[in-house]
C-alpha cells in the first residue's frame, strides 16, 4: 500500500458520491475512487418521474450541481480530485488482501485495486413479479437512468395509448401523474386495499379519489397473473381476478431490495431486513467497510427496529457519515430514521412521518390518540388550500409518534414540522404553543399543525369525543343509526352533501331549535361541518345543555372518502 490512505466507494448514485466528497473534504490527500457500474453519476433518481413527465426537458438537469454543473468524471477529478470510474463494476471483495476485483465494462480488462477503507453504496435492486410473460418487451421499472430515458421516449414518441402501473407506492403514483400527463390512459394497480401504504386507509382514500378524478383508472385488492404478449410484445396483463387489461406499456414499482450481492458475497453480515448491518458510524461487520444507502438497514428511532427505508435523503445523509469516518475515524453517527417521505400527486401531495395509526399499533402502543384536522395552509383571502393532517400520539404521555398530511395546500411544511417535532421527543402540549412564524402569505394565525395539536389536547382531556369518518360509516353499514347533526348552511348544504340521513341545522340555530334533537340525552349524536370547527362547537353546546353521547365527525366532510350524495 502507498502512504496516502486509499478509499474506495463502490457505487455512484447518491450515497457514494456524497461519502467520497465528504471524505476528499477532510482529507486532502487521501486517494479516493468511485466505482460506478452505470454510465452516469450522481443521478438525482427522484427526479426520473418528472423528467418523464415533462416538467423539465434537459436530461443533463438530473446530473447537476446546484450551479449547473454536470457530476461527470472530469467534474468529480478537477473539482474534487476524485477518480470517478464510470462502466467500471465491482465484482468480489477480498476482505483479508483488502482488495476488489474489477472490471473495466468498456474494455472487458479485469484489475485488482487495493484499498485501505472501503465505502460500499450499491443501492437497491426493483422487484419484478415471478410471473408468466415478465420478458416480454414494453414491460419496466423506473429505477435507472436507462429507464427514465426509455419512458422519456415513450411519452415523447406518443405512441402508447394504454399503460398499467403496477403498485401503488409513491414511485407507482409519481410514474401515473408523468404518463397521464403524455396522455396515455393509466391504470394503476394495487394489491392491498390501499394506495401510499405509509398511509392510513382513509388518507390514502382521499388521495386515490383525487387520483380517479385525473382520470386515471385505479384498481385495489388485486394483483397480476400474467402478463400477456404477442410475438415477444406486450399487449396486456391479466389480474387475479381474470380479469384482461389491454395495454402497451406496463411500469412495474412494487418496491426494492437492498443490493447486497457483493457484500454477502464477502462474508459481510446481512441483517433480517435484507440489508447490510451496519453501526451508528455505518461501519459493516468488518472494520475497514462502511456501507450507505439504499443497500443497508436502519434503526427506526420510533420502535427500535430494524428497517430498510430507501430514501435519497436518507443515502445522502449516511453517506456523509460513512465518507468522514472513512476518512478521519469514527467521529460521527448516523442514528437512524423516522421514515419521513412525500410525494406529488398531481396537484395534491401526500406524506407521512413517524408511525401510522396502523403501523403504530403492529409496533406495540396499545394506547394511543388519533386525531384528524381538515383546515386550510393559509387564510381564504390568501387563497388558502385544503390540508388533511392525521396526527397519532401517545395518550398517557402526550408523545408524538406520528403524523401524516395529505391535500392540495403545503403537504411539506406540515411534515418538516412534525418530523422534527418527533425527532425532539415533542409532546402534545409542547406542541400547542410552538412559536411557528406567521403572516398571511405564509400560515393561518395559528397554523395547521397547532391546530391539530389543539384537537388532539381537546381529545386528551376530554373535551372533545372525535369519531372518524371510516367509523361513522362503519356504524351505517352495521344499522345503526346515530343522530347525524350537519352545522353548516343551507347554501352549504344545497351544493354539497353526504345524504347518510342527516338533519340540517346550522350552528348559529342550534340553541333555538334543540327541541329537534332526540329527547333521550344519552341519544349518539354526531356533529360536523365543512371541517368540523362547527361541529366541534356544536358538540360544545350539546353537552352544556345535558346530551352525554355526542360526538365529532373529525376533517368533516373535507375529510369524509366515500361518495356523496352530491
Amino acid at each position: 500500500m502507498s502512504e496516502k490512505k486509499r478509499i474506495i466507494v463502490i457505487g455512484g448514485s447518491a450515497a457514494g458520491p456524497k461519502a467520497a466528497a465528504k471524505a476528499r473534504r477532510l482529507d486532502e490527500n487521501a486517494e479516493i475512487i468511485i466505482l460506478q457500474k452505470a454510465p452516469d453519476l450522481s443521478m438525482a433518481s427522484c427526479g426520473y418521474p418528472y423528467y418523464v413527465g415533462g416538467f423539465f426537458d434537459d436530461r443533463n438537469m438530473l446530473l447537476c450541481t446546484p450551479t449547473g454543473t454536470v457530476r461527470d468524471p472530469k467534474f468529480y477529478l478537477s473539482a474534487k480530485g476524485i477518480v470517478a470510474r464510470t462502466e467500471t463494476e465491482a465484482l468480489s471483495i477480498d476482505r483479508g488482501a483488502k482488495t476488489v476485483k474489477v472490471k473495466d465494462l468498456k474494455s472487458g480488462k479485469d484489475e485488482i485495486l487495493p484499498y485501505d477503507k472501503l465505502i460500499i453504496t450499491t443501492g437497491a435492486i426493483p422487484k419484478r413479479p415471478p410471473i408468466p410473460g415478465a420478458d416480454l418487451a414494453g414491460i419496466t421499472t423506473l429505477q435507472s437512468m436507462q429507464d427514465a430515458d426509455f419512458l422519456r421516449k415513450v411519452r415523447d414518441d406518443g405512441m402508447i395509448k394504454k399503460a398499467v402501473i403496477i403498485g401503488g407506492g409513491l414511485i407507482g403514483i409519481e410514474t401515473c401523474e408523468a404518463l397521464q400527463l403524455a396522455g396515455i390512459e393509466i391504470t394503476v394497480i394495487e394489491m392491498l386495499p390501499q394506495l401510499l401504504t405509509f398511509l392510513d386507509w382513509e388518507l390514502a382514500k382521499l388521495v386515490e379519489n383525487h387520483v380517479r378524478s385525473k382520470n386515471a383508472n385505479v384498481i385495489t385488492d388485486n394483483g397480476i397473473a400474467e402478463f400477456l404478449g404477442e410475438n415477444g410484445i406486450l399487449t396486456g396483463v391479466k389480474l387475479q381476478n381474470g380479469i384482461e387489461l389491454p395495454c402497451e406499456l406496463a411500469v412495474v414499482a412494487i418496491g426494492v431490495s437492498p443490493n447486497v450481492k457483493l457484500a454477502k458475497e464477502a462474508g459481510l453480515e446481512i441483517g433480517a431486513t435484507g440489508g447490510i448491518v451496519v453501526d451508528k458510524h455505518m461501519r459493516t461487520s468488518d472494520p475497514d467497510i462502511y456501507a450507505a444507502g439504499d443497500c443497508v438497514e436502519s434503526t427506526n428511532l420510533i420502535t427500535g427496529k430494524k428497517v430498510h427505508a430507501p430514501y435519497g435523503d436518507l443515502a445522502n445523509l449516511q453517506g456523509r457519515v460513512a465518507g468522514e469516518n472513512a476518512a478521519i475515524g469514527d467521529s460521527v453517527v448516523f442514528p437512524g430514521t423516522i421514515q419521513t417521505g412525500i410525494c406529488k400527486v398531481f396537484d395534491f401531495a401526500a406524506g407521512s412521518t413517524g408511525l401510522s395509526e396502523k403501523a403504530a399499533l403492529a409496533a406495540g402502543f396499545t394506547d394511543i390518540e388519533t386525531v384528524i384536522n381538515a383546515s386550510p395552509d393559509k387564510p381564504g383571502f390568501m387563497e388558502g388550500l385544503l390540508l388533511i393532517t392525521k396526527l397519532i400520539a401517545e395518550k398517557a404521555s402526550g408523545k408524538i409518534l406520528g403524523a401524516q398530511c395529505v391535500g392540495p395546500g403545503d403537504v411539506s411544511k406540515q411534515l418538516a414540522i412534525w418530523a422534527t417535532a418527533i425527532r425532539a421527543k415533542m409532546t402534545v402540549e409542547d406542541m400547542i404553543n410552538a412559536d411557528l412564524p406567521y403572516a398571511p402569505p405564509f400560515s393561518l394565525a395559528i397554523d395547521h399543525s397547532i391546530a391539530a395539536a389543539h384537537i388532539m389536547q381537546n381529545k386528551l382531556k376530554g373535551r372533545m369525543k372525535g369519531i372518524s369518518c371510516l367509523d361513522v360509516k362503519k356504524k351505517l353499514d352495521a344499522g345503526e343509526k346515530p343522530f347525524i347533526l350537519d352545522n353548516r348552511g343551507p347554501d352549504e348544504y344545497e351544493q354539497m352533501r353526504l345524504g347518510i340521513g342527516e338533519h340540517l341545522i346550522p350552528l348559529g340555530a342550534l340553541r333555538s331549535r334543540l327541541n329537534e334533537l332526540p329527547e333521550d340525552k344519552n341519544a349518539e349524536i354526531i356533529c360536523y361541518c365543512k371541517i368540523s370547527l362547527r361541529g366541534y362547537e356544536a358538540a360544545r353546546v350539546l353537552e352544556g345543555r345535558g346530551w352525554k353521547n355526542v360526538k365529532v365527525m373529525e376533517g368533516g366532510i373535507s375529510a369524509w372518502p366515500f361518495p356523496r350524495e352530491k
